[in-house]
């Protein structure tokens, strides 16, 4: 798990069936003092209705991601867990 910042929306055009009625955020990946960027952004799948400007919870653990999602075959790297308050 690691915070990140919320930056963008991405849009497709085709989603995987797994995808379909969930937004595609853009995240940067933030340092552990919340602040300094720490890699290159992610696109995280979203169910949190996270924002533009929302720092959010974000995992690639692939066991959490197939509980929150409720599927087993789904191509979600990142996903977001929550919303920081």
């Amino acid at each position: 798990m690691q915070v990140a910042l919320v930056v963008g929306h991405a849009q497709s055009t085709v989603k995987h069936p797994t995808l379909e009625g969930h937004k595609l955020l853009v995240t940067q990946p933030l340092m552990a003092d919340g602040e300094r960027a720490d890699g290159p952004p992610l696109i995280a799948v979203d169910r949190m209705t996270a924002g533009v400007g929302d720092r959010v919870i974000i995992t690639s653990d692939g066991k959490a991601i197939r509980e929150l999602f409720g599927v087993e075959n789904s191509p979600i790297r990142w996903a977001v867990l929550g919303i920081v308050d």
